[in-house]
């Protein structure tokens, strides 16, 4: 048997289309994005709806929690932060080389302060079109940007491994990345580890392996280290855009589930108005990787 079974899941939360995930430990909260319908989201572990920010901004595609608790939202435009406690907001990054950001999708802390991220198409999304190649950035905890890596066909998750000096990125249409991480937090040594047309959300588990989500599979696709296929995850009917572990023992599971075909419509500038994505919570007998979070100097 899987490691990774199930027992059952609780339905938290629906949308019409959850993408960014995000446990907040320290208030024991879980904030998820909508992509379509808009906003942030957070929730208690038991579903009870909390507050809600950035109604009217879409395409968020990921959410980390800074070491003060405010909130970092990637997206069109750069990555934004909220304070939940004062509900004020500003901007974290807005411009790449003096130009305004066309979108930056998921984020990771760098165990330094900051964060790595990558860039994504986000006009093109809209536009229905072919995306335009996008790249990873790092972004210290001094605000300082550092492009790692371009050529990528389109940046969905990324995880970084400080134990084993290694960051993971999904190119959403083609593969999971790996690349090798130096003393100074460069990258190196390209490799792909699973081929796969779907590649979407990222999380670590404590033995170092990738549990990498797909927006068309209702599985979750688990890889150690080096690659090699490990047992599925099975999760509820439709498909999984995003996971995160949580919990005082890091066992529980949070999925954002989409419809089966959602994300090809999407792709395809199809129309989405159902509220048929949802947030569930599971378990499993393997923990998850803990992060530092981010260190910014926020407003």
């Amino acid at each position: 048997m899987s490691d990774a079974t199930i027992d059952a899941f609780q339905k938290l939360a629906s949308g019409v289309y959850l993408e960014g995930l995000a446990v907040d430990h320290d208030r024991d909260i879980v904030w998820y994005s909508d992509v379509i319908a808009g906003g942030i989201h957070g929730v208690k572990p038991d579903g009870t709806p909390l507050a809600s920010f950035n109604p009217d901004r879409m395409w968020t595609g990921g959410v980390l929690v800074n070491t003060d608790g405010k909130l970092l939202s990637s997206g069109q435009g750069g990555i934004l932060w909220n304070d939940p406690e004062t509900g004020r907001s500003g901007w974290l990054i807005e411009k790449i080389d003096g130009h305004p950001i066309n979108g930056i999708n998921e984020m990771v802390p760098d165990g330094r302060g900051g964060i790595f991220f990558g860039t994504n198409d986000i006009e093109m999304v809209i536009a229905a079109g072919e995306p335009r190649p996008t790249e990873i950035y790092r972004l210290t905890a001094e605000l300082e940007l550092v492009r790692l890596a371009d050529g990528i066909g389109f940046s969905n998750g990324i995880m970084f491994d400080q134990d084993r000096a290694r960051l993971y990125c999904n190119d959403t249409f083609r593969c999971t990345w790996a690349f090798d991480v130096d003393a100074d937090l460069r990258l190196a040594n390209q490799r792909c580890l699973l081929e796969k047309a779907d590649v979407d959300g990222m999380a670590l588990d404590a033995n170092g392996n990738l549990w990498v989500t797909g927006f068309r599979s209702s599985h979750v696709t688990r890889l150690a280290p080096e690659g090699t296929r490990l047992a599925d995850f099975s999760t509820p009917a439709g498909s999984v855009t995003q996971l995160r572990f949580g919990g005082a023992d890091m066992r529980d599971v949070y999925v954002n589930s989409v419809p089966s075909d959602g994300g090809d419509t999407l792709k395809e500038g199809g129309e989405m108005t159902t509220r048929d994505s949802f947030l569930f919570k599971g378990r499993s007998e393997t923990p998850g990787m803990k992060f530092a979070p981010p260190r910014f100097a926020l407003g």
